[in-house]
């Protein structure tokens, strides 16, 4: 359940909520139950991490069914309406179902006036969120003991800085956490719709890197022989590939490949252009099934060149070491890459990047096991589920699939065309049911810089009048709510709310 012993809340007049219990949702119950059947029948590879997979499994359930049972405790709310008593038992029936309760003026008036189904949705999607989040900093579900050594394994690959962008699509949401199985704390991650990551925001966090290694030695040295690792991930369905596939890219896997590819090469040109050959960086382009998790890795060859028609196959490789013992599946793994590499008839990747990819794709194999455990080797949501999106700078604690759109940006402006498909997204999973769009604006800032939390909460309500502006129409019809927040990313504290679209009281929206 959400731990509520560290919070002092204060969300949008709300009660202080009780202890929370979250039952595991429906289909995944059903699921889990037969676990230890599939174990017994299949078997799983000799590399798969079974207790990794089984804490894992824990929290994605516990998230996702909090979020699962929002609309069933609605429509009880809706059906129950015109009973006597209605506003005291909506508030036992939200505690119930949902662990909290609602803020009483949108229960007010019941009796002579529809209930805004619309608001009490968003107030629960945001409260839900909020709880989750500061659950995830107080607590770290997710933490992963390894952190300090995948640093130091990182430096002997070669490597000093991992930065990862993914496609915004919700259904990458995990790709660090369970996907690749690396702590998220050790990766920089920033969504974007496509891949089509910002080079300039690239190039200045690379510039920011470089600064810090020479002036502080962090990560490491700047005389050390390391170099700055950008990976691009895009993603493909393999049940559907012509509908499920990457929306930027009009689900067509190959110019989703390509153009992340090119996005990759125009970071390296941007860096080697404004500092010289020698600042060069090293690139690895990812994509991803997202019915199943299986990861192809485009591995670049001795010149540092990617082709987006050569990869790995993560669920080949899978077959090719499950009948193996754990330690001959670590060598088989090294000795499968080095062979699917010689196959281009080209020189075979550095040594560093040979590492990390064997890494890369053990972590894969658990994962690949935890689909088949849990989710009968498929997801069930092939197409987007998302509950909301989640539109700024922040979100380190968003690390499960089907949970958040992402939209990476500082203005409106220049990411509209991830806020757009975000949009389009939630007009099939909510507009057209009557339900809103529930946006989280986030801005993490650094709390050792002078302003930095008055900027972020400036920027905050910028980007929220910008989007309710930009998508006017269904602003207007009460179909698009945001929930504004701000978190000191330095203090590693939680997120704090400091406004809202909802209107919570009859003088004004907050």
């Amino acid at each position: 359940m959400f731990n509520n012993n560290a919070r002092s809340r204060r969300h949008l007049q709300r009660s202080q909520p009780p202890q929370r219990s979250v039952r595991t949702q429906g289909r995944t119950q059903g699921r889990a139950a037969n676990v230890q059947g599939w174990r017994s029948n299949s078997g799983m590879h000799p590399l798969t991490q079974i207790d990794e997979n089984s804490r894992l499994l824990r929290y994605e359930q516990q998230v996702k069914q909090a979020f699962a049972r929002i609309e069933p405790a609605l429509r009880q709310l809706s059906a129950m309406q015109n009973e006597t008593d209605f506003a005291e038992r909506a508030q036992q029936v939200a505690k119930n179902a949902l662990g909290f309760e609602l803020p009483e003026v949108l229960l007010a008036d019941s009796w002579v006036k529809p209930l805004d189904i619309g608001q009490l949705y968003a107030w629960c999607v945001f409260e839900t969120f909020s709880q989750m989040s500061d659950d995830f900093f107080a607590t770290k579900p997710l933490a992963d003991a390894n952190d300090g050594e995948f640093q130091h394994f990182l430096e002997q690959c070669g490597f000093h800085t991992l930065d990862v962008s993914p496609c915004a699509d919700g259904r990458l949401a995990h790709v660090i956490r369970y996907v690749l199985r690396l702590p998220y704390k050790a990766v920089r991650r920033k969504s974007y719709a496509g891949a089509m990551f910002d080079v300039d925001d690239s190039l200045q966090k690379w510039m920011e890197t470089e600064m810090l290694r020479y002036r502080e030695g962090r990560p490491n040295q700047a005389d050390s022989p390391t170099r700055y690792l950008k990976i691009a991930v895009y993603h493909h369905s393999s049940s559907q590939p012509d509908t499920e596939g990457c929306a930027a890219h009009g689900s067509d896997t190959q110019r989703a490949a390509e153009a992340a590819l090119e996005r990759l090469q125009d970071f390296r040109q941007a860096v080697e252009n404004t500092f010289c050959c020698g600042a060069s960086i090293d690139l690895l382009l990812i994509g991803i099934d997202t019915d199943n998790d299986v990861i192809r890795l485009h591995l670049p060859n001795a010149d540092g060149e990617i082709d987006t028609a050569v990869h790995i196959d993560g669920a080949e490789l899978y077959q090719a070491t499950a009948a193996t013992s754990g330690e001959d599946a670590l060598g088989l793994v090294r000795q499968y890459i080095e062979d699917k590499s010689k196959t281009r008839g080209a020189s075979l990747p550095a040594e560093g990047m040979l590492r990390l990819a064997a890494r890369l794709l053990c972590g894969n194999i658990s994962q690949i096991d935890y689909v088949r455990q849990y989710h009968n080797g498929c997801y069930q949501d092939i197409g987007h589920q998302e509950c909301f999106i989640g539109m700024g700078i922040g979100f380190e604690e968003v690390q499960l699939r089907n949970l958040t759109y992402f939209a990476y940006l500082q203005t409106v402006e220049e990411g509209a065309k991830d806020v757009d498909v975000g949009i389009k997204i939630f007009t099939g999973l909510n507009v057209n049911r009557g339900l809103p769009v529930p946006v989280v604006i986030r801005n993490d800032y650094h709390g050792q810089v002078p302003g930095a939390r008055a900027r972020a909460e400036a920027r905050c309500h910028q980007l929220g009048a910008a989007l309710h502006k930009r998508h006017g129409d269904i602003t207007e019809r009460g179909l698009l709510h945001t929930l504004l927040m701000v978190r000191d990313c330095n203090a590693d504290g939680r997120a704090e709310i400091i406004g809202s679209s909802l209107k919570l009281n009859r003088q004004e929206a907050h």
